[in-house]
């Protein structure tokens, strides 16, 4: 037998103890790494295994107008969220909940089954909810139904400026306009009310709640004006009324600087139920989508190269328009038969003389002619922060030949759109120089209020000389006081414009019979432009399809509103307007209080009165003294007896 020695056994015995040590220390780091650094990862994993989140969403940057008036806020619409295991009673919740939601019973019931301890949404059916219906199912007292916090988009002005604002999906993201281009901003970051539950989703009671806060989103400043918006929706709306048009648009823009004040396009649609409508109706923002013919508002351009070319004096230069113009082999003809005759180049820009401008046109040449279409944008979108932007279309240089050169020069044979009309305008009346568009301006802090992020103004270049610039601006207010403008005639205010009628090119690319889109672009006041305003009709029904005739009456009367809300002070020295058959001078109306009946005689020259009461002296008129109205106009008195001694 094999005798092992002391020695042997007091090694083997120091090695195991000395292993068993290095276990134990092992063993006693690994709790303490578990115990000291890892503990937190552990119970955070452990945490999220137990936890279940009841979302709260945040609230959505509101939108605001240029004075902080709010265009789009929320409203509180809580949604129903279900924790399945928790549910005690499936068919008392099914039938409870099927009262007071619009859902498919066996969806509802689906959802409320499922072997899932996770939070379920009802979606959509449950989703922001009323009042009412929330108040219903915190009666029933359910356990494992739940109402998060949400919302819902408000309008505090129904449908105005939807195609510029946009919309919202079911999960409050942006889709279209503002609310899609600026979602980052607006959207802000989402928080949630944790609880505890156990495997089998029993809440656990013993441990608290967790919360986070969320994050609202920030605010967006517009450049927009509430009170001309609602000009501009009011005459929009009277027009479709009117004239049953295939579609209208209106733009109010500041010359200065490319702030667009009011923007609204026909058909409309109301932004919490965009699904109504066709999705063309909400994917078309008329202003910076549609491209057309702009027939003779595009005259602004070629009289403004012509003037700065130098190639004509308006006033001592003469046309004579015999009522059309032959240019390689095609007779373009002026809008009235027979023609003008003899005119000023003044009066071509006047009567908006289509041979006339043919005339301006040969004199620039097709090299000066097309750089400055080049020149004021057209051909290129404007850059203006709204989604759809066109480019419109412009003759290819291998395409242009005498014809084109021609049909250009009084807005014919090429495309553009409403914004790049506005911009080009924009530069020819404010001293030559174009900016770029724009209607955010910028980003409030939702907390303090304070503007945390702003938008300047943006220069592109100067296309014209001042000098250039006011005698377009003083040919255009002739436009208006004596030429085809004198719808937009607005006494008390000096306005220029120009007329557009553009005949619509049909699917075979003919053009239409008595199918036009009319348009005007008149901006105030005439010697120094505070606003610029755009209107355009399609198609309207049932009546003379002349921009003068249809347009210009309702940019008339948006140009005297929106100089009220801006505050600018009526002048009287603008041009005088001349009136035509059947239109009728205007009289300014007398104070005729306190006058006797015997006196009202004098005034029956120009003005209609119509009596009312007892008495023999005027006690109180309508309209009041300085209205101005229409010769022969009817004014109402009321009559009554003033005792001697009375004020």
């Amino acid at each position: 037998m094999r005798r092992v020695s002391v020695t042997t056994v007091r090694k083997r015995t120091v090695l195991l103890l000395g292993l068993c040590a290095i276990y134990f220390l092992i063993m006693i780091g690994k709790l303490a790494y578990v115990q000291l650094i890892s503990s937190p990862d552990i119970v955070a994993k452990a945490e999220d295994l137990w936890s279940r989140d009841i979302p709260f969403q945040p609230v959505r940057g509101q939108i605001l107008d240029r004075d902080g008036e709010v265009l789009v806020d929320n409203q509180m619409a809580p949604s129903l969220l279900v924790v399945p295991r928790q549910i005690e009673n499936t068919d008392r919740v099914v039938q409870s909940l099927k009262d007071i939601i619009d859902i498919d019973e066996a969806k509802l019931r689906d959802h409320i089954t499922k072997d899932d301890v996770s939070v379920e949404a009802i979606h959509p059916e449950g989703r922001q909810l009323s009042d009412e219906q929330a108040d219903q199912i915190r009666a029933l007292n359910e356990p494992g139904l739940y109402l998060a916090e949400d919302s819902i988009r408000h309008y505090p002005n129904g449908d105005d400026l939807a195609h510029v604002l946009g919309f919202t999906g079911i999960d409050n993201q942006g889709l279209m306009g503002l609310e899609a281009r600026y979602d980052d901003v607006l959207s802000g970051e989402a928080g949630a009310l944790s609880f505890f539950s156990d495997a089998k989703g029993r809440r656990l009671e013993d441990r608290s709640n967790r919360y986070t806060p969320p994050e609202d989103g920030d605010h967006l400043a517009l450049t927009i004006d509430e009170d001309v918006q609602a000009i501009i929706e009011r005459e929009l709306d009277q027009a479709v009324a009117e004239y049953n048009p295939d579609g209208a648009m209106a733009v109010v823009m500041d010359p200065d600087n490319g702030e667009v004040l009011a923007m609204a396009s026909r058909p409309n649609f109301h932004p919490n139920d965009y699904q109504a409508v066709e999705p063309s109706v909400y994917n078309r923002n008329l202003p910076v989508f549609s491209t057309y013919e702009p027939g003779s508002t595009f005259k602004i351009v070629t009289l403004a190269a012509a003037l700065e070319e130098d190639v004509v004096d308006l006033e001592d230069d003469h046309y004579h328009d015999k009522g059309h113009t032959m240019v390689g082999g095609a007779r373009l003809r002026c809008w009235q038969s027979g023609g003008h005759g003899d005119q000023s180049y003044l009066e071509v820009v006047q009567n908006s003389c289509n041979p006339g401008f043919v005339n301006l046109g040969q004199k620039l040449g097709e090299d000066r002619l097309f750089t400055y279409i080049d020149t004021f944008g057209f051909g290129k979108q404007t850059g203006i922060d709204l989604a759809g932007e066109s480019t419109g279309i412009m003759f290819d240089e291998s395409q242009i030949g005498p014809v084109e050169l021609a049909t250009t020069s009084f807005g014919q044979g090429v495309s553009v759109t409403p914004i790049q009309q506005l911009t080009a305008v924009s530069a020819a009346i404010n001293g030559g120089y174009l900016y770029e568009p724009y209607v955010a301006k910028g980003i409030v802090d939702a907390q303090s209020g304070e503007m945390i992020d702003s938008r300047e103004e943006k220069l592109k270049k100067r296309v014209i000389s001042e000098e250039t610039s006011e005698k377009v601006r003083d040919a255009l207010e002739h436009v208006v006081a004596k030429g085809t403008g004198r719808g937009a005639y607005v006494d008390g205010y000096r306005v220029g414009g120009k007329t557009g009628t553009a005949q619509k090119v049909g699917p075979n690319g003919q053009y239409l019979d008595n199918n036009h889109i009319v348009s005007f672009i008149g901006f105030a006041p005439a010697d120094d432009p505070e606003v610029l305003v755009y209107i355009a009709v399609d198609n309207p029904k049932d009546v003379i399809q002349f921009g003068g005739v249809v347009a210009s009456p309702i940019a008339g009367r948006v140009i005297e509103d929106t100089l009220h809300v801006l505050d600018v002070p009526k002048r009287e020295d603008g041009l005088a307007k001349d009136f035509q058959w059947p239109e009728q001078p205007t009289v300014t109306v007398p104070d005729l209080v306190g006058e006797s009946t015997d006196d009202l005689t004098q005034y029956l020259t120009q003005l209609s009165i119509d009596t009312e009461g007892e008495g023999n002296t005027v006690i109180s008129q309508s309209p009041k003294p300085g209205a101005v109205v229409e010769s022969h106009a009817t004014i109402r008195v009321f009559l009554g007896n003033i005792e001697k001694g009375e004020n």
